[in-house]
């Protein structure tokens, strides 16, 4: 018999504060304030092992993670628990200040065999040079809370060509790039010495810089993103090769309430805004630079995926007046936005452990004649069960993440 008595409970997530975090946007949602000035970059709501959520039962405040672990029927679903056996993703909120490193996840096979390789030579899980933390892969979607700009994978050919052609420090990697191919131009700039790489970014950085200076640059030009890099800088030095790919990949704007999903191999990295995120249970990441933690190269090209993208930005598809659902190609998770105006109610019925997290507003979710309100900065946890009820106390914006059903 389970300690816990209700299907629905209050869900407190944890805080990271890594450095590229805002100070303002999570902090004010949650209402704690933030009086040490701390970077609040990413709110995680879920069960991985390094930071479990809680959730409020009559017992008190207990570890979502050991809860899943002592009842995996109960909170999971038996369909969850047979092909995962854990609650198969993270759901976070992001405050994107600074840019986050350029990185590329691995397959679920690619992840379980580079686990296996690095526990056989001994690299600890925690040592700084360990690139696979786990043996999931790693696919994520984003739906924006704000405008929120990303790179996500590589420029179509025609117009990589065009950057390459009138980009004048860029000059000698179109023929590159024509001889070869897009793994042929990005093993080429992520491999060259550091002093080639200072003598070909210098001046271009050195001119992005006054362009934006001069307001001669938008977020939609990769200068921008350069500029702000560098703003600041009383001399520059070692210039991160990470620039080039702010020239090579897409730049996308995602409007509130739209998404992007991105699967293993893809190239990406956050640039500015705000998201709600989900992506698999996994800490798995390959980096390729704009960041002071591990970087791999060669492992990094080993599951890059090079080829020419149109990024995918979906507007949502509607599954009832309230319901907006994002659909994603991954077993492990799915993710729904539901709008709710003052007094409307809606039903619903948990296949797996739910998590509903309030953007704005107060909600009121009922069943089996128990009830219990969530308000803006709150999450629930709703366990698989019978049909519950959502009812609005005044506008409200709510994401729900949650494991599809088997087909």
């Amino acid at each position: 018999m389970s300690l816990v008595q209700d299907k629905i409970l209050l869900l407190r997530g944890k805080v990271q504060p890594y450095a590229w975090g805002g100070h303002h946007f999570i902090a004010n949602w949650l209402g704690t304030g933030n009086t040490q000035h701390q970077p609040f970059a990413e709110y995680w709501m879920g069960a991985h092992p390094s930071a479990s959520s809680l959730v409020v039962t009559r017992n008190g405040e207990l570890s979502l993670h050991q809860l899943i672990h002592d009842y995996p029927e109960e909170f999971l679903s038996t369909h969850v628990r047979q092909h995962f056996n854990e609650l198969p993703y993270l759901f976070k909120i992001l405050d994107v200040k600074d840019m986050l490193s350029i990185q590329v996840h691995p397959t679920k096979e690619a992840a379980a065999k580079g686990f296996h390789e690095e526990e056989a030579a001994g690299i600890t899980l925690g040592a700084p040079n360990r690139n696979y933390k786990d043996k999931n892969h790693k696919p994520e979607v984003m739906v924006a809370l704000s405008d929120f700009w990303l790179l996500h994978g590589f420029l179509p050919e025609e117009k990589l060509l065009h950057v390459l052609q009138t980009v004048p420090e860029f000059a000698g990697l179109e023929a590159i790039f024509k001889e070869g191919d897009y793994k042929a131009l990005y093993q080429h700039v992520m491999s060259m010495p550091q002093e080639e790489v200072n003598e070909m970014l210098l001046p271009l950085v050195q001119r992005e810089l006054e362009r934006k200076k001069n307001g001669k640059l938008t977020k939609a030009d990769p200068g921008w993103w350069v500029a702000k890099l560098f703003e600041g800088s009383d001399q520059i030095d070692d210039i991160d090769r990470g620039v080039f790919s702010i020239y090579f990949f897409n730049i996308v704007e995602v409007h509130e309430g739209e998404a992007i999903f991105q699967g293993a191999g893809i190239p990406h990295a956050y640039l500015e805004g705000q998201n709600v995120e989900l992506m698999a249970n996994s800490d798995n990441v390959l980096r390729g630079g704009l960041t002071p933690k591990h970087v791999d190269v060669p492992e990094l090209l080993k599951h890059t995926a090079f080829k020419g993208v149109e990024p995918n930005v979906m507007k949502g598809e509607e599954v009832s007046p309230a319901v907006t659902a994002y659909p994603c190609p991954v077993p492990d998770f799915g993710i729904q936005k539901i709008e709710l105006s003052t007094n409307e109610s809606i039903e619903s019925k948990a296949s797996s452990l739910e998590i509903w997290v309030l953007i704005k507003g107060i909600a009121n979710f009922e069943w089996d004649g128990k009830s219990i309100v969530a308000g803006k900065g709150q999450a629930v946890a709703i366990l698989p069960n019978d049909k519950f009820t959502v009812t609005a106390q005044e506008n409200t914006l709510i994401y729900k993440a949650f494991v599809p059903e088997a087909e």
